[in-house]
């Protein structure tokens, strides 16, 4: 799920024009962590398959990031989700107890973090409602693995479309094209797993 080659998800102030307010401090963090990456706007939106405006506007909080998107950034910028919302751990504990942290939502996905931060792999609980992602299509460096517990998913590897029940599980090269979406009208559950990779040539250093 992750830096896309085109298509974007639906604008939430298309509408009322006002900016959205679920994910209120994000857009400084993301130009704080493009910064310390020695980023231009430029670089960091093409790297992400967006245009300049579009990242800026997710800067000055004018527009909301999608779960998808914030992971795709997080990748770029080789940091976890967690930083992006700053989310701070000043112990690396093994254990994630049951509601230890509050779930976080973003374009319609509800997301709770079942892994520690600062780790290569990153694990979340995710809620995907239906039709979630639309067109968007994912490719970047890296391993993905789901496993659905709730409802079906539907799983678009390269031009091979599969439906995925409860129990069943995926693992995949995350430089396939790929696309997520819940198949059944209530939405979704899943266990999502991902690899953190930067891109190769990004070699972080402070401005």
């Amino acid at each position: 799920m992750h830096s896309p080659p085109g298509g974007h998800p639906p604008d939430p102030t298309a509408a009322t024009g006002e900016p959205a307010t679920d994910l209120p401090d994000v857009a400084p963090r993301l130009r704080e962590l493009r910064r310390r990456r020695g980023l231009t706007l430029e670089a960091a939106a093409q790297r992400a398959g967006l245009s300049p405006a579009h990242l800026s506007r997710l800067e000055t909080g004018r527009r909301q990031p999608s779960l998808p998107m914030l992971l795709s950034l997080a990748r770029i910028y080789g940091t976890a989700i967690g930083e992006l919302l700053g989310e701070v751990s000043a112990e690396r504990d093994p254990i994630v107890r049951a509601g230890r942290r509050e779930p976080a939502a973003a374009d319609g996905w509800t997301y709770h973090q079942v892994g520690a931060p600062g780790r290569a792999m990153q694990a979340l609980r995710l809620v995907v409602p239906y039709g979630a992602q639309g067109d968007l299509v994912r490719v970047h460096p890296g391993e993905e693995w789901i496993h659905v517990l709730d409802g079906r998913v539907r799983l678009t590897l390269g031009e091979a479309v599969h439906e995925l029940g409860p129990g069943d599980s995926a693992h995949f090269d995350s430089l396939t094209p790929h696309r997520i979406a819940a198949a059944t009208r209530d939405g979704a559950e899943m266990l999502f797993v991902h690899t953190l990779l930067q891109s190769p040539d990004l070699h972080p250093h402070h401005s």
